[in-house]
């Protein structure tokens, strides 16, 4: 699984870093997104999944190929 997040996308809900924050983390100065780790372990998959769905902003995609 690759992630990627589109930073021009996200509004700083939150979300994600509080389902992986192994994953993703926020800016300081905004909360906009940052990504920890583009490829994250498979025990973390199902957990970044559920962040991408619950992104208010769809700012979270994922590439399962």
């Amino acid at each position: 699984m690759k992630v990627v997040v589109d930073q021009d996308k996200c509004v700083g809900a939150g979300q994600c870093v509080l389902l992986v924050p192994d994953v993703f983390d926020q800016r300081d100065e905004d909360g906009i997104v940052v990504l920890l780790n583009e490829f994250p372990p498979a025990e973390l998959h199902e957990d970044v999944r559920q962040a991408a769905r619950v992104c208010p902003a769809l700012a979270i995609e994922l590439d399962e190929s």
